[in-house]
């Protein structure tokens, strides 16, 4: 996602309500607005209603949108929100529905541990969208999907050495971007 694409879909979507341009931006970010949504659901569904409701809220504020500074961060912002709020209202519905209150024992990491992982999520979400697009549908595949080798190669024509090549340069560069 490079800044001018988005900058010019967001100009476009607020001087002409164009929908069009609102169709490009949705998708130049679903792919990773929908990995933070389910990175904190770990639920496709939950993460793909999560990231319809962010682009709701992204067409309401589309007059607003290009005062923001890093559209990035702020849809980043907006998503993990909006995982929350879905994990509270799931928590409290679970809770109503078993009557039972939630051990504060279960959940052992600090405020500060929480904010360093999703501040490296962030990072690795940021790095994975900068590889290449073979590189990263690979290296998604593998390691987020969990395929094998020889599934992805068969669905994307391609040899399994070349499936191994693609992770490891993926890997490499996930490696040199995040340290």
């Amino acid at each position: 996602m490079t800044e001018q694409e988005v900058r010019r879909y967001l100009r476009q979507m607020k001087e002409e309500d164009s929908e069009q341009a609102f169709r490009g931006f949705y998708d130049l970010t679903y792919d990773r607005l929908f990995r933070i949504a389910y990175y904190y659901v770990k639920d496709e569904d939950g993460a793909q209603e999560i990231v319809l409701d962010v682009f709701m809220r992204l067409w309401q504020l589309r007059d607003r949108l290009t005062d923001v500074n890093n559209i990035e961060d702020y849809c980043f912002i907006l998503t993990r929100n909006a995982s929350l709020n879905h994990l509270e209202q799931e928590n409290r519905r679970n809770s109503l529905l078993t009557e039972t209150l939630p051990d504060p024992a279960a959940d052992d990491s600090s405020p500060e541990e929480e904010l360093i992982g999703e501040e490296l999520f962030a990072r690795y979400v940021k790095a994975l969208d900068r590889l290449p697009p073979r590189c990263r549908e690979v290296f998604v595949r593998i390691r987020e999907e969990r395929q094998s080798y020889a599934q992805v190669a068969e669905e994307l024509g391609i040899s399994v050495k070349t499936v191994d090549a693609q992770l490891q340069k993926a890997t490499a560069r996930l490696k040199e971007m995040l340290l």
